[in-house]
């Protein structure tokens, strides 16, 4: 593996001794992720999404879920004890997380956020989640993204 396709994630995973599978493929601009999992013949309730969302308090949250799926804001913001929570703009995506928009992973973001695994990741042996940029995944346990991320397990979605 060249030191090209490494990113802040992998880095991460790499010093915490995590194993995990690296997938690049071909891909310039945003595509959603049913798009990736369609055009790389994965199953949607292997591939998840992170997405980020930011409660009444001000606080951010990272939330990862089958990217075929949605988040139900009120499962969001019980599961982080807040009253409320929402998407952040896609504008605002790179300045929360270091990431642009299609690259947004769990792992490595500009701060380390509250993070909650949607509950049906929590038995799979593997999922894919972003690599941390455009064109690379990560493949990984979920049980090892969890706790490289300090997340918990709950029912997010609609």
């Amino acid at each position: 593996m060249g030191k090209e396709v490494k990113t802040n994630a992998m880095r991460i995973l790499d010093s915490a001794k995590v194993e995990y599978e690296i997938n690049l493929y071909e891909c310039d601009e945003f595509v959603d992720g049913v798009q990736i999992a369609n055009m790389l013949s994965q199953p949607y309730d292997m591939s998840f999404k992170t997405l980020v969302c930011q409660g009444k308090s001000g606080e951010y949250y990272v939330f990862v879920i089958a990217v075929d799926k949605e988040l139900d804001l009120k499962k969001c913001a019980a599961a982080v004890g807040e009253k409320s929570v929402e998407l952040i703009h896609v504008k605002d995506i790179t300045k929360v997380t270091g990431y642009i928009r299609g690259g947004c992973s769990p792992l490595g973001m500009k701060k380390k956020y509250q993070t909650v695994i949607d509950m049906s990741a929590k038995n799979k042996d593997k999922i894919i989640i972003s690599g941390g940029r455009i064109g690379a995944q990560i493949l990984i346990s979920s049980t090892d993204l969890q706790r490289v991320t300090n997340a918990i397990f709950c029912s997010v979605i609609r």
